[in-house]
């Protein structure tokens, strides 16, 4: 594991109750429920309720918009720049893989994950027989800067390096600091550059203008930051922040959709006011 000082063993529970929103939603199959994620389904659904009726959208309504939209550019990919390669990080109890592979059962699909989680998913994912050649999971430390858990071990071995990958990264990047994160990120956009084509998706929460509800979601981020032991952080304050970081950690073609941008083309829940989540898009 990484010496840095910010850990990512507590993450997991969190993974839990987004695969307990997946499940809900219809998203995922019942071998990728849990009884954790159901428990923390029903403890939060009462903040669910309050937070959307004080701001228009919670929890659930980003997690289900930044999902779909992320499926939908992996689906271009595939579709327009014959991607067949995906590498999802932190994969939890994501569906994704699942719903790729029985809609392209030629698509290479690895998941991964710290030990622990990796090793969950991959007996859940072979007890329903989901797993072989062209779909693995494997253990993967985002902060480990060597060894076969890093991120450059892990890519190097388990893909075609000839030909270019997409790697997604969902719920996952909030809880680290943005210099934590940002290394991640450099480092991966160097290993994108040997791989023309690739593609990296994942999603940014905005840092919202309203003062009391900039402070409330500073308080919420402790909060949750102590239950995880990560530091949870809102890295932008905007689009154009976002769009830049991303170019300065080395990628060269940056996107960052807006939710509201894909009301009329996606079957996801429309937030009142501007949603607080964002997708990225980032060509090496």
């Amino acid at each position: 594991m990484s010496k840095k000082p910010t850990d990512s063993t507590g993450i997991s529970f969190t993974a839990l109750y987004t695969g307990a929103v997946w499940h809900r939603n219809g998203l995922a199959d019942e071998f990728l429920s849990t009884d954790q994620g159901r428990w923390l389904y029903h403890l939060m659904s009462p903040f669910e309720t309050a937070s959307k009726a004080v701001i228009g959208g919670n929890i659930r309504t980003f997690l289900l918009q930044r999902h779909l939209i992320i499926d939908h550019l992996i689906e271009r990919a595939i579709r327009e720049d014959g991607v067949d390669q995906v590498l999802e990080i932190a994969c939890g109890m994501s569906p994704r893989g699942v719903r790729l592979r029985e809609k392209h059962p030629t698509l290479r699909m690895v998941e991964a994950d710290l030990p622990d989680m990796a090793t969950r998913k991959a007996g859940r994912l072979m007890s329903a027989n989901r797993l072989g050649d062209h779909h693995q999971v494997t253990p993967m430390d985002i902060l480990a800067e060597s060894g076969d858990h890093s991120l450059e071990a892990v890519v190097a071995r388990v893909f075609d390096n000839r030909k270019p990958i997409v790697v997604v990264t969902e719920g996952l990047t909030s809880y680290f600091s943005l210099p934590v994160i940002t290394e991640f990120w450099q480092r991966l956009a160097s290993v994108l550059s040997d791989r023309p084509g690739s593609v990296y998706l994942s999603e940014s929460y905005l840092m919202p203008s309203q003062p009391l509800l900039r402070r409330s979601l500073k308080t919420l981020g402790g909060m949750l930051g102590t239950m995880t032991r990560s530091q949870v952080s809102f890295h932008f304050d905007n689009d154009r922040q976002a769009r830049d970081h991303f170019r300065e950690c080395g990628f060269a073609s940056v996107d960052v959709y807006n939710p509201t941008g894909f009301y009329d083309v996606l079957p996801i829940p429309e937030s009142r006011h501007d949603p607080m989540v964002r997708v990225v898009s980032a060509r090496a």
